[in-house]
């Protein structure tokens, strides 16, 4: 539980007022239906795919897996309690027929295609991030969604981080008042760069030593991490971004299918509400982890930097206090079977129940395609603007 419970330090006028019970009383989520209908659900992906919690809500039951790899089918069919797998996603979308819905974790690049394939089948569709991976895409998956009349779900971890559910709390009840700046992070360092190179076994590899999407990926081809802390608390659409990058002469910035050339790009974003965000996604820094600051009129939001100093909380005229977030986990949007730690700071077992949850309720899941696709574009825009030297460049709505 120790994900759960880190200070953070906010610093807000009101905010005292704000107090321990109003903030215990908050919903993460709508709370879990009671019904006895199940929802039949199919794994697509057995890297990153292995580590939800679907098949622990008790209105869900996975009833089939699948990954062209066989060690990772197998992973999959251990994770999730599952007798039925398949080699290929096309091959499941042929021939089962227990399925509702399919949780998509395959390579970013195949996204849109896997989303469209399941769709076109009556399916729903829970989908890892990046939503897309070009602005063609986002147009073709918001026309998909749209024309299917089924539920998309992104699963952006940062939505459910206790920070981002905190600073969204606060938002919403006006204690932080009008956020008009916030920093948002995600590093991920590739760590030993001749490793990088000659490690065939690394998710940069694919098993048969050709290299992976990972390699050589933009880093602002990434950015729903950082931009969920800003969709997700204030609902803001980014509008324009300019951007920068940096980068080395190293084979994973001179030989990948994005001619990608950055390890690091740092994008300043303006949004709807004429307010600034400055987004950091780099590949390439002795950091790691995803974390948001947020400054608003009346106070200011800092999530702990790497563990090494607490998250904090201030009133603008009162100084600074530490905070220690409720235990989100005992919201009743989680049913009590998956109410336990789990990956990307608590975040896979909300994520796993709001999925479920929309599909049991027939409404909108927390990330819809809109949402999804305003975490998305901005970056996607925000790279071109870096290899123009920092043009600043309008990003398309898509939203209704």
């Amino acid at each position: 539980m120790a994900a759960m419970n880190r200070r953070e330090l906010l610093y807000a006028s009101g905010a005292a007022a704000l107090t321990r019970a109003r903030l215990g009383a908050f919903q993460v989520g709508r709370p879990a239906p009671a019904t006895d209908r199940k929802i039949r659900l199919g794994i697509v992906g057995g890297g990153f795919g292995s580590q939800f919690s679907f098949h622990e809500h008790p209105n869900c039951e996975v009833t089939a897996v699948t990954d062209l790899r066989p060690d990772r089918r197998s992973r999959l069919q251990q994770a999730y309690r599952c007798e039925t797998a398949y080699e290929s996603l096309e091959t499941m979308l042929r021939q089962e027929r227990r399925l509702d819905a399919v949780a998509v974790f395959s390579g970013a690049h195949d996204h849109v295609r896997h989303v469209e394939a399941c769709m076109k089948q009556g399916l729903h569709v829970y989908c890892a991030v990046p939503a897309c991976q070009s602005l063609e895409e986002a147009a073709r998956l918001k026309s998909v969604v749209e024309k299917s009349g089924l539920t998309y779900m992104m699963g952006e971890t940062s939505y459910y981080r206790p920070g981002c559910i905190y600073a969204r709390h606060l938002y919403e009840t006006g204690a932080i008042g009008e956020i008009f700046y916030s920093e948002v992070n995600y590093y991920h360092d590739r760590g030993d760069l001749k490793q990088l190179v000659e490690d065939k076994k690394s998710r940069f590899y694919e098993p048969d030593g050709s290299r992976s999407w990972r390699w050589g990926l933009a880093p602002l081809y990434y950015p729903t991490h950082c931009l969920g802390f800003i969709v997700g608390v204030t609902k803001e659409r980014i509008r324009s971004v300019s951007a920068l990058g940096w980068g080395t002469k190293h084979p994973y910035l001179t030989e990948n299918r994005y001619r990608n050339p950055f390890w690091n790009e740092s994008a300043l974003m303006a949004t709807d509400k004429g307010h600034m965000v400055r987004c950091n996604v780099f590949w390439l820094v002795a950091e790691d982890g995803e974390r948001a600051n947020w400054y608003g009129d009346k106070g200011s939001l800092y999530m702990s930097n790497s563990g090494h100093h607490g998250d904090l909380a201030a009133e603008r005229l009162k100084g600074a206090r530490p905070v220690n977030y409720p235990d989100y986990l005992q919201d009743p949007m989680v049913p009590k079977a998956m109410r336990h730690a789990s990956g990307h700071g608590g975040s896979h077992v909300f994520l796993s129940a709001e999925f479920i949850n929309a599909l049991l309720e027939k409404r909108a899941p927390a990330v819809d395609v809109y949402k999804a696709l305003a975490m998305t574009a901005p970056g996607l825009v925000g790279h071109q603007s870096a290899l123009k030297g920092g043009e600043r460049l309008p990003v398309p709505s898509f939203d209704r």
